[in-house]
């Protein structure tokens, strides 16, 4: 099949317009999450380029996080994030370094409501546009760990809205892809801290004004739109922070 690059965008360079090809093809479902894409003499064959530049193309995409290179295996579109986890902040007692654990998840509500300034500004939404809040309780053994505030644009995230939350898995990001077709590509995380009010110190069993983690994320699909909004509180007692500088 032939897809020669026929038109040239002022300003934008031959080989980032490749690569804006190839992700329109891989947003369209040519290539699904995981699957491998064309070796790179068969895509310049199609576009009419040289391998240079289908090279510097695929590239950009890798930088970017939709594509991953493995060495004698190929070039393949990004299965996203799995989880992202927050534990990774986090040092709770019982749990040994470098264990990987995922909490039990518990949705303490569900509800639709106005997308705030804010939330309209990041999702690229119209004023009054509806979203979907969630209050997440996760707990390691029974005993409650992290709370969070997740926020998702409609109509997006419709089939979740419209589902029994009861059925929902411990680990979101692979279910907004099962259930939404939404990949979360990457995400983005600020780390402050903060005080626990009168509800959020009961739902974690800790005291009111609790010094805590306040960790907020914004996770970006595919398409490099950011489609969740996360606010995660955890007892500071237990925080860490490994950095490696070389």
């Amino acid at each position: 099949m032939s897809t020669l690059l026929t038109d040239h965008t002022p300003g934008q360079s031959r080989y980032g317009k490749l690569a804006q090809a190839l992700r329109d093809r891989i947003l369209q479902g040519e290539w699904a999450p995981g699957e491998v894409i064309p070796a790179e003499s068969t895509l310049a064959q199609n576009y009419g380029v040289a391998l240079g530049t289908i090279r510097q193309a695929l590239s950009l995409l890798v930088e970017d996080g939709v594509l991953q290179r493995r060495h004698g295996k190929g070039t393949f579109v990004t299965k996203g994030v799995d989880g992202a986890s927050m534990m990774r902040f986090f040092r709770f007692r019982g749990l040994d370094d470098g264990a990987s654990i995922t909490p039990h998840s518990h949705i303490l509500s569900s509800r639709l409501r106005a997308a705030s300034v804010r939330e309209a500004q990041v999702f690229s939404m119209t004023q009054g546009a509806q979203v979907l809040q969630l209050e997440r309780l996760r707990s390691l053994d029974t005993e409650p760990c992290l709370l969070e505030t997740i926020v998702l644009p409609l109509p997006l995230f419709g089939a979740l809205a419209d589902s029994d939350s009861h059925g929902w898995d411990d680990l979101l990001y692979p279910m907004y892809q099962e259930r939404c077709g939404v990949v979360i590509q990457k995400t983005q995380d600020t780390l402050s801290f903060s005080q626990l009010n009168a509800t959020q110190a009961k739902r974690l069993k800790l005291a009111v004004s609790h010094p805590c983690v306040l960790v907020e994320r914004q996770a970006f699909d595919i398409a490099g739109r950011c489609v969740e909004l996360r606010t995660t509180r955890g007892d500071a007692y237990s925080f860490k922070y490994t950095a490696q500088v070389q």
